[in-house]
C-alpha cells in the first residue's frame, strides 16, 4: 500500500466560511445541550463543500465530540443501499463498540441490515413477511440506536455526496430529520446543487426539508475576489501576482476546486494551453500523467466511488512496483487520494472522476467492468462483504453480459429486500427484467427463487405442504410479483401497478387462476394507496378466480382481504363468513400472520354483532402476536382490539392496551400503526373524561402519521372536544381538516357516520336547525350498515339533543316537518341493537331527549338514564344527564325534589368546570340561576342579559323576537311603533354578534334568558 503523499494543489490555510463555521458551530454547541441538529449543505461541484465539512469535524473532534463520516457510493450510475449510514455505523462501532453493543442490544439481527457486523440478516422462506413495516421498523431501530449513543456524548453523523444517494439512504435520512427528539447528536447532509435537475429523485426530500423547521440549510457560495487571493496564497505559500489573481478570478468565477486546478497550471506554465471546455480543463493534469497512472486512473474511475487496493491491483495486471508508482504518480499530481481507512484509493474530487469515466470508449468501459466482475468472482474477499454483491451485480451489468448479469442482478436484489431497502430491490428487479430476454433460455432455466414473496404462490411441488422435489426455474411472473411487492413497500405505487397490471395482462394467456387472483389483491392495495377507488371490484376479481380450489395460502389472503375490507365498509354475515374460512385455510396452509389477522377481522366482527366471544379471540391473537414477535401483526392488535372495548364501553381497558401498543410500535418503529394508536387513545380517554390528555394524544398522532386517514381520525377527535368545550369555530376548522384528510374515494362508516355526528354537532350550536335535521336526514336515508351501533348511538342522540334544545323555539320547517322527524329519530331508535350496557343506556338516553322535545319527559325516566350512566366510566356524559334530572325535578317541584337538585347540579358544574366543558356549565349556572339555587357560597351569577348590553327594552324585544313575534306584532304588544322594534332588533342583532332573528333566538335560548313559559304563554299562531 502507498502511504499518504502530499498534496500540492490544496491550499493548507482554510478560507472564508466564516458565517457557515458559525452555523456549524451554533449546531454543535445546542446539540451538547441534548437538543439533535439537522443540517443539510448545498453547493456547485468544487465549491468546497467536502472542505468545510472537514474543518468542522476536526474542530467537533478537538471538542470532544465522536465524529462519523460517511459518503453516499457510486458504482457507474448505482448507489449502495444505504452505503453512508452503514460507513458511519461502522466507524461508530470502531470509537464506541462496547457502547454501540449496548445500544443495539436485542435488536442485533434487525440492525444488521445496515452493520453485518452486530448480527445475522434473517433469510429463507418467510423470513421477510413485514411488509412496509419492516422498513419503517428499520428506521425506527436505527434513530433510537443513534438516540442512545448520543445520550452521554455528543455524536456527529457527516454523510457526503447526497446528490449520489440511494432512494433508501433518502428515506432514512428523511425520518431521522423528522423524528430525532433527544440526545446530543449533529446529523449533517452535503449534496451538490448544480446536480438536481427537475426530476432528480433528491428533489422531493429537499423540498421536504424546506417544510420542517427543525432542518438548517446551507447554501455555499462561490469565493469572492479576495478569498481566490488567499487560496493561491496558501496553495503557492507566497503572495500572488494580482494579476494573476484577476486572471484566475476570472476563469474560475469563484469556484474553490477551479481555482487550485488554474492555480497549479500558472504555476507549471501550462495555463495559456487551456481550453475553454470544462472537461479539458479537468483531463489537462489527467493527461500529462505517466501511461501507467493514466490507465490506472481510467480504471479506478470505473470501478466505483472507492476502489480497494488489492482489487485495483487484480485489476490492473501489473507488477506491484508498477503499480505502486503509477498509482504514487497520481497522487502526487492530486488526481487520486488514499480513502479513509488506509485501503483504497479515490479520486481527489468527483468532478475529475467523471470527466475521465466520461472520456472512456464504450468497448473500453464495458471492458473494465468485465475486468472488476472477474477479479471479484475470482476472489470474493476483494471487496467488503456488505458490498460485494452489489457491486458484483453493478460490474456485471455494465459490462453487457446478460447471461452473467442477470443471476448477479437477482441475487442483489434479494440482498437488497433483506437489507429493506426495497427502492434499490425494485430498481435490481426492473433491471432483471430488462435483462431477462436477453439471457439465454438455458441460462434462465438454471435460475431459482430464493423464497416467494408475502402469499405469491409457488409451483405445486413447493407450496406448504408439498414434497420436497427440486424447486420450480424462475419465471418472468416471479420477478413481476416480487417487484410488485418491493414498488408498494417503497412508496412507488404507480410503478407498482403498472407492473401489477403487465402482469394481470400476461396471465390473460395462461390458466393460472391463484397468481392472477394474487396479482388482483396487489391491485386492490394499491388502487386504495393511490385513492383511485375503494378496491372492491378488484378483490371481487380475486374471490371469483380461486372460488371452488383447494385451499391455498393466496385464497386464504384472499378471504382475509376480502373480510378485512367489509369489516370497515359494509359488515354484515359475508364479512364474517369470509373470516372464518380465511381462518381455515390459513391453518390449513400454515399461514400463521394471514390467520392472526383473520382471527382479528374475525374477532372484531363478533363484538359488532353484539358477540362478546369477540373479544377473547382479540386478546388471544394480540398475546400469540406477542409471544411469537410478528411485526406483521403487532399494530393491527394494538389498534383493532382497544378499538373493539371502547366500541363496548371498555374504555379503562382500552387504554391500558393501547399504551401498550405505543411502547412496541415506537419500539418496532411502526410509525402509522403509532398514529393509529394513538387516535384510539385520544377517543378512550375523551370517554374517561381526561380532556387534556386525550388533546395530546390526538396531536401525537397528527406528529405520528405517515398517511392521510390517521390525521382525519386525530383532526376528528380535536373536533369533538372543541364543539363539548363550546369553541365552534374551532370544531369547524378540525371538521374540514378530518374530512379533507379522510377523502371521497373510499368511503367507510367508521369515518362517514362520526362526521355526520359532528356535522349536525356543530349545526346545532350555530343555531343551524334545519341544516342539523339535514344531516340527520342524510344518514337516516343511507341506512345505518350491520355492525355500526357504536357510531350511530352517539349521532341519533344529538339529533335528539339538538331537537329537544330546540322546543321551545318557533318550529323551524313546520310543525308537520318537526314531528315528521321525531317520528324518524324513533324508529331509529326502536330498530338499533342494544348488546352492550352502553348502548343500552344511549337508548335509555336518546329515548328521553324525544320525549322531552315533545315535552313528554318526568323525573323517573331521566332518573333511570342516570343510573344507566352511573355503571359506566363517562363522567361528561353522567354529567349531561344529571343535568337534565335536575331540570326535570325543579320541574315537578318540591322541597326534597330541589334539594336533590341542587346536589346534582353541584356535581354537574364541577364535572364541566374540570373538563372545561363551557356550554354545560354555562347550562348548569342558568339552570339554578332560574330556579334561584345556589351552588356555592358565593353569590348567584349576575343577569346573563347584563353580560350582553341590552337594556331592559331591547330584552323585551328579544324576548318577543324568541318567541317568533314579527316587528309589527312586538309594537302592538309593546306599544311602540313598528320602526321603532326595526331599531330595537337591529341593536340586538349587532350586540349579539349575530346576522338574523333565527340566530338571536338561538342564543337566547342557549343562555336561558326567557323561562320556556314566558315563549310559550300566549303565543299566536
Amino acid at each position: 500500500m502507498l502511504g499518504p503523499v502530499e498534496s500540492r494543489s490544496v491550499s493548507p490555510v482554510f478560507v472564508g466560511r466564516t458565517t457557515e463555521l458559525e452555523t456549524l458551530d451554533d449546531a454543535l454547541a445546542r446539540a451538547t445541550t441534548g437538543e439533535p441538529q439537522a443540517l443539510v449543505i448545498g453547493g456547485e461541484a468544487g465549491v468546497g463543500k467536502t472542505r468545510l465539512v472537514e474543518e468542522f469535524a476536526t474542530a467537533a473532534a478537538r471538542a470532544g465530540a465522536v465524529v462519523a463520516l460517511g459518503g453516499c457510493v457510486e458504482i457507474g450510475a448505482d448507489g449502495l443501499p444505504f452505503a453512508p449510514f452503514s460507513t458511519a455505523l461502522r466507524a461508530l462501532r470502531r470509537q464506541l463498540p462496547e457502547e454501540l453493543a449496548a445500544a443495539a442490544a436485542g435488536q442485533e439481527d434487525e440492525l444488521a441490515r445496515l452493520l453485518p457486523e452486530v448480527g445475522e440478516t434473517p433469510v429463507g422462506l418467510g423470513a421477510d413477511r413485514s411488509g412496509e413495516e419492516g422498513m419503517a421498523r428499520l428506521f425506527e431501530l436505527t434513530a433510537r440506536l443513534l438516540e442512545r449513543l448520543a445520550a452521554d456524548r455528543t455524536v456527529v453523523v457527516a454523510l457526503e455526496d447526497l446528490h449520489w444517494a440511494d432512494a433508501s439512504t433518502r428515506h432514512l435520512l428523511t425520518y431521522l430529520f423528522r423524528t430525532l427528539r433527544t440526545g446530543r447528536l449533529v446529523v449533517l447532509a452535503t449534496y451538490r446543487s448544480d446536480d438536481i435537475h427537475r426530476r432528480h429523485p433528491l428533489r422531493p426530500l429537499l423540498a421536504e426539508l424546506d417544510r420542517l423547521r427543525t432542518v438548517r440549510r446551507i447554501e455555499l457560495g462561490r469565493f469572492t475576489r479576495d478569498e481566490v487571493g488567499c487560496q493561491i496564497a496558501g496553495i503557492l505559500a507566497r503572495e500572488p501576482d494580482p494579476a494573476h489573481v484577476d486572471a484566475i478570478f476570472e476563469r474560475s468565477d469563484g469556484n474553490a476546486f477551479f481555482v487550485e486546478e488554474l492555480a497549479v497550471a500558472t504555476h507549471e506554465g501550462g495555463c495559456t494551453g487551456l481550453t475553454d471546455s470544462l472537461r479539458d480543463l479537468l483531463l489537462v493534469r489527467v493527461e500529462r500523467l505517466p501511461e501507467s497512472a493514466q490507465r490506472i486512473a481510467r480504471l479506478v474511475a470505473e470501478g466505483g466511488s472507492t476502489v480497494e487496493y488489492r482489487l485495483l491491483a487484480a485489476v490492473a495486471d501489473l507488477a506491484e512496483d508498477d503499480l505502486i508508482e503509477a498509482l504514487r504518480a497520481a497522487v502526487n499530481a492530486s488526481i487520486l487520494t488514499v480513502a479513509p481507512g488506509d485501503d483504497g484509493y479515490r479520486f481527489r474530487h468527483s468532478l475529475v472522476r467523471e470527466a475521465v469515466a466520461d472520456d472512456l470508449l464504450p468497448g473500453e468501459r464495458s471492458r473494465i467492468n468485465r475486468r472488476y466482475a472477474e477479479a471479484l468472482e475470482a476472489d470474493p474477499t476483494l471487496v467488503p462483504a456488505g458490498e460485494r454483491v452489489m457491486r458484483l451485480a453493478s460490474y456485471w451489468y455494465h459490462a453487457n453480459d446478460p447471461a452473467k448479469a442477470l443471476p448477479a442482478v437477482l441475487d442483489a436484489s434479494v440482498t437488497a429486500r433483506r437489507r429493506r431497502a426495497h427502492s434499490e430491490q425494485l430498481r435490481l428487479l426492473e433491471r432483471a427484467m430488462e435483462l431477462w430476454d436477453a439471457t439465454p433460455a438455458d441460462i434462465r432455466a438454471t435460475l431459482r427463487p430464493v423464497d416467494y414473496t408475502e402469499a405469491y404462490p409457488p409451483p405445486l411441488s413447493e407450496r406448504r405442504g408439498g414434497t420436497a422435489e427440486p424447486a420450480a426455474p424462475l419465471r418472468y411472473l416471479d420477478l413481476m410479483a416480487e417487484a410488485a411487492v418491493a414498488g408498494r413497500r417503497c412508496g412507488e405505487r404507480e410503478r407498482a401497478l403498472k407492473i401489477t397490471k403487465r402482469a394481470l395482462h400476461l396471465l390473460e394467456e395462461e390458466h393460472d387462476p391463484l397468481r392472477a387472483a394474487w396479482f388482483w389483491i396487489q391491485r386492490s392495495r394499491l388502487v386504495q394507496a393511490l385513492a383511485r377507488g375503494d378496491g372492491w371490484k378488484e378483490i371481487g376479481t380475486a374471490q371469483d378466480l380461486v372460488r371452488g380450489l383447494p385451499p391455498s395460502e393466496v385464497h386464504a389472503e384472499v378471504l382475509a382481504t376480502a373480510a378485512s375490507w367489509s369489516m370497515l365498509r359494509d359488515p354484515g354475515p359475508d364479512a364474517v363468513s369470509a373470516a372464518e374460512r380465511a381462518v381455515e385455510y390459513a391453518r390449513m396452509v400454515g399461514a400463521e400472520d394471514i390467520e392472526l389477522n383473520a382471527r382479528l377481522t374475525l374477532g372484531g366482527l363478533m363484538v359488532e354483532a353484539g358477540d362478546g366471544a369477540g373479544l377473547d379471540q382479540m386478546y388471544e391473537v394480540k398475546e400469540a402476536v406477542l409471544e411469537r414477535g410478528l411485526v406483521s401483526v403487532v399494530g393491527r392488535s394494538h389498534v383493532n382490539l382497544p378499538s373493539a372495548l371502547e366500541g363496548v364501553g371498555r374504555s379503562a381497558e382500552a387504554v391500558a392496551i393501547l399504551r401498550e401498543g405505543l411502547r412496541l410500535t415506537q419500539e418496532w418503529g411502526l410509525r402509522d400503526s403509532e398514529a393509529w394508536v394513538w387516535v384510539n387513545l385520544a377517543e378512550s380517554l375523551v370517554s374517561l373524561g381526561r380532556w387534556d390528555e386525550a388533546a395530546e394524544a390526538a396531536v401525537g398522532a397528527q406528529r405520528t402519521s405517515q398517511s392521510a386517514k390517521p390525521r382525519g381520525g386525530a383532526a376528528a377527535r380535536l373536533a369533538q372536544l372543541a364543539l363539548d368545550r363550546g369553541e365552534t369555530a374551532e370544531a369547524a376548522r378540525h371538521l374540514a381538516a378530518a374530512r379533507a384528510s379522510y377523502g371521497t374515494h373510499d368511503p367507510m362508516p367508521q369515518h362517514n357516520l362520526p362526521m355526520s355526528r359532528l356535522a349536525l354537532g356543530t349545526a346545532a350550536a350555530e343555531g343551524r336547525l334545519l341544516d342539523a335535521r339535514a344531516e340527520a336526514d342524510r344518514v337516516l336515508d343511507a341506512g345505518f350498515p350491520p355492525g355500526t351501533q357504536r357510531y350511530v348511538w352517539p349521532l341519533l342522540l344529538d339529533a335528539a339533543v339538538a331537537e329537544s334544545d330546540a322546543r321551545a323555539l318557533p318550529s323551524s320547517g313546520g310543525r308537520d316537518g318537526r314531528t315528521a322527524f321525531l317520528g324518524r329519530l324513533f324508529e331509529a331508535v326502536r330498530t338499533l341493537a342494544t348488546g352492550a350496557p352502553v348502548w343500552r343506556a344511549y337508548e335509555r338516553w336518546t329515548r328521553a331527549e324525544l320525549d322531552r322535545a315533545e315535552d313528554r319527559t318526568d323525573a323517573g325516566t331521566w332518573s333511570d338514564v342516570v343510573t344507566a350512566f352511573e355503571s359506566l366510566a363517562r363522567p361528561y356524559d353522567l354529567a349531561r344527564v344529571r343535568h337534565r334530572l335536575a331540570e326535570a325535578l325543579l320541574t315537578e317541584g318540591g322541597d326534597d325534589e330541589r334539594a336533590r337538585a341542587t346536589e346534582l347540579l353541584r356535581l354537574t358544574r364541577a364535572t364541566a368546570v374540570h373538563l372545561g366543558a363551557r356550554p354545560l356549565a354555562d347550562a348548569t349556572a342558568l339552570l339554578a340561576q332560574r330556579a334561584r339555587l345556589s351552588l356555592t357560597t358565593a353569590p348567584p351569577p349576575a343577569d346573563p342579559a347584563d353580560t350582553l348590553g341590552l337594556t331592559s327594552r331591547e330584552r323585551d324585544v328579544l324576548r318577543l323576537v324568541s318567541a317568533g313575534r314579527t316587528n309589527r306584532q312586538i309594537a302592538e304588544e309593546l306599544f311602540i311603533s313598528p320602526k321603532t322594534a326595526s331599531v330595537h332588533v337591529s341593536n340586538i342583532l349587532g350586540k349579539l354578534g349575530v346576522s338574523g332573528r333565527g340566530e338571536a333566538a338561538a342564543v337566547a335560548h342557549r343562555m336561558g334568558l326567557f323561562p320556556v313559559e314566558t315563549l310559550t304563554s300566549g303565543s299566536r299562531g
